[in-house]
């Protein structure tokens, strides 16, 4: 009797597993779900302030329990099931089922007892951490080994023997008493004591017990209250030591707390892709299977590798509850004991939660509840300082993200003190100061005062901020391209122990990081890069298009008309190529075809060649392709080409003084100031571009520039547009003026970003591949533009990672590293920002061509 539909808006109740989409939360539901809330889990804090200012009642699974705190509602079991499946295996293995599963880890028993264990491993040793449901159903799968339980305390003892077995494997399950020690007398006291106080505690996990494991299946529960079972830095030590050689080689990290019990578990991996590794010793991540590292696996959905076993389980033990909601039974004890949120309000045994709100309003409301202060292991933690110089548009989502953490204070240091009280207003935590970067003094006492700095000010301008972000020994970031005088620094950055991460923004920035992952996930299948093509544009929504080049500027036009000058050079067909900067829009790529709803050309991006370095393809010579463009509208390289044609793009300090918009153009046209008429003005065009007067691209210069009010309607036309740029220098300051005014977005329009990489792959077998990766993201009329929030969300992540000390790197660098990638790529998921990666059959590659459309000879 169930009915299919795609609309959920009539249902009272909606069930889900994962976390629901901010965007796909429907206000006065009753929502049910895993939501990752209540241990004040930061990345879900956004999702939960909706879920409040929605009036949601929300629900959740993991805190369905009896009157003794039992879950009621749970996978533990079957996620254990699969983290064990998962966890022993360093390469993918299929499984029809559990049972199919175990009979193959039977098989690989037999071979066990027959032949050992390898030798130079020494004897193999397990550790489970927990005795819950999560690692009662890890044991289950792992007893189907040969295997020999024992007590933790015997694991040194075991692991240095010269005469153990290696027909079998030990295992140990190790609970709080194994590994917790009070501060003052390094003995466990009591688990209530334990509860009650955890500041007063900490964990021996990485001296007892994990200098004597080969592997790690983690199951045990965790919040920041508590002693992580190991650091950062406590890896290193063990990684370090020529003893513990093949030691703490596998985590199954079940319970997968990111950042948390295992300081150094980064991100959640996906189940076709379940492994990385990491390098204590250098705080590298990464997938080489080759390379020094702890294998990690942590993925966050494992019953769902159990599909069919998993789910008759969990609606089994969902039923009767659902019986419940539906007869609207709301204070049924489990039911009301799960509910986190309800009609905008905290139930409350979860008030505490408030503290991790990023709503100033919501934390107004619930004032009662206690101080902010975040707690790890007893420790306060002191405020985090941001400067953040520059308030443009891309400052909003960065400033919005970062102020979630209630420990960050921002001080915005702007020459536009509007514009920074506007960015400041209604946000606790920030500061508006003035900014000049070329007062040294004032600089250096912004820096010096701040933990990290944030540079959103024109690229010229990063340098003397790295200076001084050098001297006083404080991290940066930025979005804008390394330029030479930037990389000229990295030897000194070294030296002061900062990093600057810089190209983390869109482009570069977003297409860095799904570019390394393709790659280095081709690298750790065995299969290399053949050849590469890159397009990255910002554009209006299709409906905000029907204006002259079909594009329209959210800040100066001057970046993008400037770009468009550029020389560029790249390889493609097995041939290196250049087009130098006056050639760039005459010999574009006419059609670009990435969606088919999506009309599109492209102009070739700079220096292409140089990325093969970047990203790790090797010698450039034996790619087929190497390739980084922009995309555009089809028209805009003809129209840009044909208006740096008459002059519009001069740079030249040539500016006189004009009344009108026409002058201005007629200036440029005949080389006076007098007054012309239309025909006049035509002929002159068709004569700049080398055209008759009636070819089909001399009319569309002249309708776009009647559109933007550089040539008047008809000749009697008497009401002429007065000439607004009397301070600029240059034919190219005028015109920035003038399409600023003319191509501005309008209230209710929305931009757009596309991001599309095409990767032609070699596979391990030799057999040849094409895979995709694309992003299309919209602005949305309420928040930001799709490319404010597509440049400011990822340099508030690295900004976040230095913050936190997650990124170990030091010195003047991009954000090609797995640990930075993977997490970033992750984060902007969770913000709606996601990235597609396709198998396609046939990629664009062979029918790009960049001759122009013809018309220009």
């Amino acid at each position: 009797g169930a009915i299919v539909q795609e609309d959920l808006s009539p249902a009272d109740v909606i069930l889900g597993i994962k976390e629901v989409p901010v965007k796909d939360l429907i206000p006065g539901k009753t929502y049910v779900y895993f939501s990752h809330t209540h241990k004040g889990q930061e990345y879900n804090m956004s999702m939960l302030q909706d879920v409040l200012d929605k009036k949601i009642r929300l629900i959740d699974y993991e805190l369905m329990a009896n009157e003794k705190k039992q879950r009621l509602v749970l996978f533990g079991k079957h996620a254990g099931y699969a983290g064990m499946i998962d966890g022993h295996v360093g390469m993918a293995h299929n499984y029809k089922s559990l049972a199919s599963a175990k009979l193959a880890l039977q098989s690989l028993g037999n071979t066990i007892s027959d032949d050992g264990t390898p030798k130079e491993f020494g004897p193999m040793t397990f550790v489970f951490t927990g005795n819950g449901n999560v690692s009662q159903g890890a044991q289950s799968v792992f007893k189907s080994l040969p295997h020999e339980f024992v007590d933790p305390k015997d694991l040194p003892k075991i692991a240095t023997s010269k005469n153990a077995r290696l027909d079998r494997i030990y295992a140990a399950e190790v609970n709080i008493k194994d590994h917790i020690r009070h501060k003052d007398n390094n003995v466990f006291t009591s688990a209530e004591e334990y509860f009650a106080h955890p500041e007063q505690f900490t964990s021996v996990f990485h001296k007892e017990i994990a200098p004597y494991t080969s592997m790690v299946i983690n199951g045990a529960y965790w919040d920041r209250r508590f002693p992580r079972l190991m650091t950062k830095e406590q890896l290193k030590a063990i990684q370090s030591n020529p003893d513990c050689k093949f030691r703490m080689m596998s985590i199954a990290d079940i319970s997968c707390d990111i950042n948390g019990s295992f300081e150094f578990m980064s991100h959640a991996t996906a189940i076709e892709d379940p492994f990385f590794y990491v390098d204590g010793i250098t705080g590298r991540e990464h997938k080489d299977t080759e390379a020094p590292g702890v294998q990690i696996m942590s993925v966050d959905i494992l019953p769902s590798e159990l599909p069919l076993e998993s789910s008759q389980h969990f609606s089994d033990s969902l039923y009767p509850f659902i019986k419940e909601l539906i007869r609207d039974n709301n204070d049924h004890p489990v039911l009301a004991g799960a509910t986190i949120a309800e009609n905008g309000s905290l139930k409350p045994a979860h008030e505490g939660l408030a503290k991790n709100l990023k709503d100033t309003h919501a934390k107004e409301r619930l004032a009662r509840i206690k101080s902010a202060t975040t707690v790890d292991v007893g420790k306060t933690t002191k405020a985090k300082r941001v400067l953040l110089c520059g308030s443009g548009f891309v400052a909003g989502p960065l400033v919005d993200y970062l102020l979630r953490d209630p420990n960050v204070h921002i001080t915005i240091a702007s020459n536009s003190q509007t514009e920074a009280t506007s960015l400041a207003l209604g946000k606790a935590n920030t500061t508006v100061v003035p900014l000049d970067v070329k007062d040294n003094a004032k600089m250096a006492s912004l820096v010096k005062d701040s933990d990290i700095v944030v540079s959103f000010v024109p690229a010229p301008f990063h340098p003397i901020i790295a200076e001084h972000c050098i001297q006083e020994k404080k991290n940066m970031v930025t979005a804008s391209y390394i330029s030479p005088p930037m990389k000229a620094l990295d030897e000194r950055a070294q030296r002061a122990g900062i990093t600057i991460m810089n190209e983390i923004g869109l482009d570069p920035g977003i297409d860095h990081l799904s570019a390394m992952k393709m790659i280095d996930d081709v690298k750790a299948e065995g299969g290399k890069i053949t050849s590469f093509v890159s397009w990255c544009g910002g554009l209006p929504a299709p409906e905000a298009s029907n204006v002259p080049l079909s594009y329209k500027f959210s800040w100066s036009p001057r970046g993008v008309l400037t770009a468009g000058l550029n020389d560029a050079k790249f390889r493609m067909h097995d041939a290196f190529h250049e087009i130098p900067g006056k050639d760039l829009m005459k010999k574009h790529f006419p059609d670009v075809p990435i969606y088919p709803g999506f009309n599109l050309e492209g102009v070739a991006n700079r220096d292409s060649l140089s990325y093969a370095q970047t990203y790790g393809l090797g010698s450039v010579e034996k790619l087929n392709t190497m390739f980084r463009g922009t995309l555009r509208y089809k028209g805009y390289a003809d129209l840009m080409y044909s208006l740096n044609r008459l002059g519009l793009l001069n740079s030249e300090n040539s500016q006189q003084n004009f009344n009108t918009w026409p002058e201005f153009l007629d200036s440029l046209l005949f080389n006076s100031g007098s007054s012309h008429d239309n025909e006049s003005r035509r002929a002159a065009i068709a004569d700049r571009l080398d055209l008759p007067k009636n070819h089909a691209s001399v009319g569309k210069a002249v309708d776009a520039l009647q559109w933007l009010s550089l040539m008047p309607a008809n000749n009697n036309d008497n009401s002429l547009a007065v000439f607004t740029a009397k301070s600029s220098t240059t034919a190219l300051d005028s015109f920035c003026n003038l399409l600023m005014q003319k191509l501005k977005y309008n209230p209710l329009e929305r931009d757009m970003v596309i991001l599309h990489h095409e990767f032609g792959i070699q596979l391990r077998d030799g057999s040849e591949q094409t895979r995709t990766s694309t992003l299309v993201s919209y602005g949305t009329f309420e928040t930001y533009t799709a490319m404010a929030k597509t440049v400011g969300l990822p340099a508030a992540m690295a900004t976040e990672m230095l913050l936190k000390g997650e990124i170990p790197e030091k010195g003047v660098l991009a954000p090609t590293m797995p640990h930075v990638y993977n997490y970033i790529l992750e984060k902007l998921n969770k913000e709606g920002v996601s990235v597609l990666e396709q198998i396609v059959q046939k990629g664009m590659r062979p029918s790009l061509k960049w001759g122009g459309s013809g018309v220009f000879k």
